[in-house]
């Protein structure tokens, strides 16, 4: 066996009680590959959650090579593509490519996606089926969401133009992923994402939305509500202007970064458009002054949207509570189990004023 091996394994050892106490402790690479040998020569009996380990080869025949027929999103980390499993089941396969001098963040941001998603179960979480770490190789492998991610459906991309019921179901589904990640019932604290935006958000067939992309996210410190960080890590655009002026991050930084995504889900438009002027770039600076002014209110409503699907009282509350979540101090935004609740009564006053006006109209 290799020294590097042999250290690995009785490092292993020595810290496998603290290893039970601790179960998101970091494992190098050796670890894993020790770990997945345990698991082919000690199978167990039942296959839990995202613990599915693949090789380099898998991931190849299930992509056909990494075709660019299959490629079906970039990003920063990679690429993702669809495949499909010996199994027959269909899965969105993220392959990290990362350039030397990035390759230990990306390394870091891997091995916290594997250990929060094998642990959470939710259905608007994307679910992990498995991994691969084959040699120099790191892959996720996630279900497959057929309708790809919110922004694309709001910038033209997407098939066609969401109405407003949709956009509020889009809306729900990832508050309701967002509080459950906050409310700590799932690994006995809370979890911040940090990185909550609209492209980390994923439709299905009927635009559930599900959150991916857990590379960022935080396990908060046990008994505290805030987290100070060296770093600040997330999206411009995105950012809480309190965590990136004083580095201090908390559940409500996630609050804010959803706020910024029902701005998207009202407006039509991207968190940050460059092409716009220096003052208009930014979506929150943009309309955060008319939020709450019903008159103005209309200009900012996404011009695409049927008007026949939206009341203007629902929409006047669903603009109150996104100012309420993009404040400049955290104390003043809403939790997000709030967030779940005051949207469950826009879409109920939505609907009802929907059938009152179509009522009346019949009435005609």
């Amino acid at each position: 066996m290799p020294f590097g091996l042999v250290s690995a394994w009785n490092k292993r050892r020595r810290s496998k009680s603290d290893d039970h106490l601790d179960p998101w402790v970091y494992r190098p690479v050796e670890y894993w590959k020790l770990e997945n040998e345990q698991k082919i020569q000690n199978p167990p009996q039942k296959k839990h959650h995202g613990s599915s380990v693949f090789t380099l080869k898998e991931m190849e025949e299930a992509t056909c090579s990494f075709s660019e027929e299959h490629l079906v999103g970039k990003g920063g980390f990679g690429k993702v593509y669809k495949g499909k499993l010996q199994s027959g089941e269909v899965v969105a396969i993220k392959k990290m490519e990362l350039p030397p001098f990035k390759a230990a963040e990306g390394e870091r941001e891997f091995r916290v996606e594997v250990d929060i998603l094998s642990r959470l179960d939710h259905p608007n979480l994307v679910s992990l089926i498995g991994y691969c770490a084959d040699g120099k190789h790191r892959f996720l492998v996630y279900e497959y969401m057929h309708k790809g991610n919110l922004q694309d459906h709001l910038n033209g991309i997407g098939e066609k133009k969401m109405d407003w019921a949709v956009r509020l179901k889009v809306a729900i589904g990832a508050a309701r992923g967002l509080a459950y990640l906050h409310s700590s019932s799932a690994v006995g604290i809370p979890v911040v994402h940090r990185d909550f935006k609209s492209t980390n958000i994923l439709l299905g067939d009927d635009y559930e939305a599900k959150i991916s992309d857990f590379g960022l996210a935080k396990l908060m410190p046990e008994g505290q509500e805030t987290h100070v960080t060296a770093r600040v890590l997330g999206t411009f655009g995105y950012f809480d202007p309190e965590y990136t002026s004083t580095g201090k991050l908390t559940l409500q930084s996630d609050v804010y970064a959803f706020g910024v995504v029902l701005l998207e889900l009202l407006t039509g438009r991207r968190a940050v458009d460059l092409n716009q002027g220096p003052n208009d770039q930014n979506l929150v600076l943009q309309v955060r002054h008319i939020l709450n002014d019903k008159k103005r209110l209309r200009k900012v409503i996404d011009p695409e949207m049927s008007r026949s699907s939206y009341t203007i009282e629902s929409v006047a509350m669903y603009a109150n509570l996104a100012s309420r979540c993009v404040r400049v101090d955290s104390y003043e935004r809403p939790s997000m189990e709030a967030c779940v609740k005051e949207l469950q009564i826009i879409i109920y006053t939505n609907s009802k004023g929907l059938g009152m006006a179509m009522h009346a109209f019949r009435m005609l």
